[in-house]
């Protein structure tokens, strides 16, 4: 088996040391670094590494972790051409031995199938590095798929009617089909690229691993969670508290989420699952200060509206007027 680890990095140079170090201790063939115009330390770190398993690859301009492994994946598809290819952000490492255990698990796979129901991608289960569950990257399946995953969603009204519950998280659970995973620990067949395509650069950020997952889907692919490849994510500090910040992060979260609910949905449920987003953003209002409100309602709205537009890529305009943000 020929496994590529695929790692998109911004600025975060302390983390990525972590992440390589960690990624040159596993049974890996090449490890690619995508680095989305970092200030000079990260730069500086790559270029002290020897590990002849290490590709660089430096982008000019910041194109957000969509951009970033939209980039890589098209490298590791036309360059490397592996049998399975690894994804993870710059904090995000696997344990110690899972991809020896990736390896002896699906060596077995065909990773170049593309026929029904041929796996093409195996998600890892996500912890911090305390141990906890990674909220984040907890795996889902589509309610707007599933007849009983949607009318529990509909009557507790929330997450828990389609995430995974934390018994799917044992180390002994067994192995559970999908819809949705994260592009942490997320393990892509060849096939699986082949059937999918490249991921959406333009979203930017958020939701790119969503629609990825999605449309792999729905052209009959199958996901699937194997609790016993774990990975860590060493993102508490990004998760705390329920307001997302810095604020020009909700646009990019309503926008993509736009195309989120259209895919999940279709065009019949499209208005339904909207509705629902809606809601949900609209609630989250109550978790900023009265002086912040203004500009997250801006930031919602426009999100939604350049959803709808289809509009796609970085918006400056949004990080200018986050800028104008009141301190929280």
């Amino acid at each position: 088996m020929k496994l590529a680890a695929l790692v998109v990095t911004f600025n975060r140079p302390e983390a990525l040391a972590v992440t390589l170090d960690r990624l040159f201790a596993e049974e890996v063939d090449h490890v690619v670094v995508v680095d989305n115009a970092s200030s000079p330390e990260t730069p500086a770190l790559l270029a002290g590494l020897t590990d002849p398993r290490l590709h660089v690859i430096r982008l000019e301009d910041n194109t957000g972790g969509a951009g970033g492994f939209e980039t890589g994946l098209r490298h590791i598809r036309d360059v490397i051409d592996p049998d399975w290819t690894v994804l993870m952000d710059d904090d995000a490492r696997p344990a110690q031995g899972a991809f020896g255990l990736f390896r002896r698990e699906y060596a077995a796979i065909d990773p170049s199938s593309v026929a029904a129901n041929a796996l093409g991608v195996v998600a890892a289960a996500v912890f911090f590095p305390d141990g906890d569950l990674c909220e984040m990257n907890r795996p889902s399946r589509n309610p707007f798929w599933h007849f009983n995953l949607f009318m529990r969603t509909v009557f507790l009204g929330g997450r828990s009617g389609f995430h995974l519950s934390d018994a799917d998280f044992a180390p002994d659970a067994p192995a559970t089909d999908i819809d949705v995973a994260s592009f942490v620990g997320y393990f892509i067949s060849r096939g699986g690229v082949r059937r999918t395509g490249l991921p959406e650069g333009g979203m930017f950020i958020y939701g790119d691993d969503v629609t990825y997952s999605l449309r792999l889907r729905r052209t009959g692919g199958r996901i699937m969670l194997d609790p016993a490849i774990r990975f860590e994510h060493d993102c508490r500090t990004l998760g705390e508290g329920l307001a997302t910040r810095p604020l020009w992060k909700v646009y990019y979260l309503c926008r993509n989420g736009v195309s989120i609910a259209g895919m999940a949905a279709g065009r019949l449920l499209f208005p339904f699952a909207l509705t629902w987003y809606l809601i949900a953003w609209t609630r989250k209002t109550r978790h900023y200060s009265a002086a912040e409100r203004p500009l997250y309602r801006k930031m919602l709205w426009r999100g939604v509206r350049d959803g709808l537009l289809g509009r796609r890529g970085r918006n400056d305009a949004i990080h200018a007027l986050a800028q104008t943000a009141p301190l929280s």
